[in-house]
């Protein structure tokens, strides 16, 4: 995946942190940044996946 659509999903993961840290903290679950970083990890990687699979779903509809 190129750096500049990493760069992007980054910052859609970031502006959702503090939604997601309410929501574990709202459980009982209190995360600080280090503990989330493997999260974040995980969702940029589904959001490259949905990425790839939505982008091989438009080449198909230009054929």
């Amino acid at each position: 995946m190129d750096q500049e659509l990493n760069m992007k999903f980054m910052q859609i993961a970031m502006a959702h942190v503090q939604e997601g840290r309410g929501l574990l903290e709202s459980k009982g679950i209190e995360l600080d940044m280090h503990d989330l970083q493997p999260a974040l990890e995980l969702l940029m990687s589904v959001m490259g996946e949905a990425y790839e699979l939505g982008y091989e779903d438009g080449k198909k509809e230009r054929e």
